[in-house]
């Protein structure tokens, strides 16, 4: 007789993610073209690694607070001031290690087995099966296609209706990915209006806040609008504007109450981000860091430029454009399964770009989508564009 495993199910049935399947097939190949994961073919620059590196060199090695030191947790604060408006204390912001820490710590803190959580999709296949990890059911509220006026659109009746008694958070990415879809000021009101009414929390994933094309220094932030008592939760990340994805350092600002227990579960998940790597992000939130950022800003929207041009020159492929973040969210015409495509892009024609179907739970819409990450050299993007057509041409 077998014995009965003590794995949970929910755990068992995890599967790695359409994204990390395709990559699977080619990551670290030189002549794989790597459109695939959110991040610029930069590298960081180098007065962050300096820093990085002269704090290591001064024995910057030991333990440190949990939730981040003090230094770090100051400059996030004033980076939240002058580009939103969001007036933060210090003892609302934890960083736990990386983003994605702190996006469980979040669901940790409000899910339990047998609640659920309202996830406005498509989105990052890690958010919901982070939800499941923490035993909670994920709900996806896709986001409309408006073809005649050229956008995505969220549908807030639709949202609405997705919650009941069993609901503990929405999770809201804005600007989006992959489809760069941003969230109006109007409508963040209107949800946290909602959310307060109901007793549910709002996670919202700010990571590209300033990736955005309108001019404005931070799309509109629920940090701006919601008390310190609110239950929101603001994931942010060094990853993206600064090119920093390998380091792994993001942050939660979180209700101000819980700030002991967001003490204890930083100790208890990581015991807090590497000591010496926080002095790099400190560096990310100075002058020149900002000024990098704007750098970065102009090759994306560069890049998005690129792939605007090429699309207008395809008769099969068409995409909302975006307004933040630096994903092209492609709508290719006949195709049914993008997995599939993928993998044979990788296999035949060395590019690597995301399947449509990896944001979603099996939403057949979505699987006619590829993702690609504009935030690249523009050689390197008309290159892997035109073997993109050339596979399209052969669907």
């Amino acid at each position: 007789m077998t014995p009965k495993s003590p794995i949970r199910p929910a755990i068992r049935d995890l599967e790695p993610s359409g994204i990390t399947k395709v990559t699977a097939l080619g990551l670290g190949h030189p002549d794989v073209l790597p459109l695939w994961f959110g991040e610029t073919d930069l590298a960081t620059p180098p007065f962050i690694r300096q820093a990085a590196i002269d704090a290591l060199e001064s024995g910057k090695t030991f333990y440190t607070n949990a939730r981040g030191i003090l230094p770090l947790r100051e400059a996030i604060a004033a980076f939240h001031k002058r580009t939103s408006g969001a007036d933060i204390g210090v003892e609302r912001i934890t960083i736990p290690g990386a983003a994605m820490l702190a996006v469980v710590t979040a669901l940790q803190m409000v899910c339990e087995t047998g609640d659920n959580i309202v996830i406005v999709s498509p989105i990052w296949p890690n958010i919901f099966q982070a939800a499941k990890v923490v035993g909670a059911e994920p709900r996806l509220v896709r986001l409309d296609e408006d073809w005649d006026k050229g956008r995505w659109r969220l549908d807030l009746d639709k949202l609405f209706d997705a919650c009941d008694g069993r609901t503990k958070a929405m999770f809201i990415a804005s600007p989006g990915n992959p489809t760069g879809w941003m969230l109006t000021a109007e409508e963040q009101k209107r949800i946290l209006d909602f959310t307060r009414e109901r007793g549910i929390a709002i996670i919202a994933d700010e990571v590209y806040g300033t990736l955005i094309y309108d001019g404005g220094s931070h799309a509109p932030s629920f940090l701006s609008i919601a008390d310190d008592e609110d239950a929101v939760f603001a994931i942010n990340s060094f990853s993206k504007p600064w090119a920093m994805t390998g380091w792994r350092i993001g942050w939660l600002v979180h209700p101000k109450s819980v700030e002991p227990a967001a003490a204890a579960m930083a100790q208890c998940n990581n015991t807090g981000a590497t000591h010496f790597l926080q002095y790099g992000a400190l560096a990310a939130l100075s002058p020149q860091g900002d000024a990098f950022r704007g750098e970065l800003l102009d090759r994306c929207r560069h890049g998005r430029d690129v792939v605007e041009g090429w699309i207008r020159k395809q008769n099969r492929v068409r995409w909302f454009r975006p307004e933040g973040a630096f994903y092209g969210f492609l709508h290719v015409d006949g195709l049914k399964d993008s997995l599939g495509f993928c993998q044979s892009m990788v296999r035949d024609d060395k590019v690597g770009i995301a399947p449509g179907w990896a944001f979603s739970l099996g939403d057949p819409r979505d699987d006619s989508y590829v993702r690609i990450c504009f935030a690249q050299d523009s050689g390197r993007m008309e290159q892997a564009l035109e073997r993109l057509e050339g596979a399209i041409r052969k669907l």
